[in-house]
């Protein structure tokens, strides 16, 4: 309230009376603009569900990584183990269902009987 009092007192003053103006700097970081992915949601789905050869546990654990270097402040390694933790339930949701397909097909092709003779 008390700032918009004083504009209101300057601009009723002659320009002559009016404060210089002081030169400012503004800094923009480009990378503490983008949030960080952490990929948590993603990596915990793959830990429950799609864990091929334990890359879903090792999604997870980088995911928390990544989640407490971002409430640590450390934009950096947050985005390092985020990239690590993407990569990882990339290749467990392409690996596990590649699984699925392989043997959803080799049971349509009959080369897996699931009720012995």
């Amino acid at each position: 309230m008390t700032e918009l009092l004083l504009e209101n007192e300057l601009a009723s003053l002659p320009k002559s009376q009016h404060r210089p103006e002081v030169p400012s700097t503004t800094i923009t970081l480009g990378t503490a603009a983008l949030p960080v992915r952490d990929h948590f949601l993603w990596s915990l789905f793959n830990f429950a569900y799609c864990n091929f050869c334990c890359l879903g546990f090792l999604a997870l654990v980088f995911s928390v990584k990544a989640r407490d270097q971002k409430v640590l402040g450390d934009i950096y390694s947050a985005n390092h183990y985020g990239s690590t933790s993407k990569a990882l339930n990339l290749a467990a949701t392409i690996l596990s269902v590649l699984m699925f397909v392989i043997v959803f097909g080799l049971l349509v092709a009959g080369v897996i009987n699931i009720h012995p003779k």
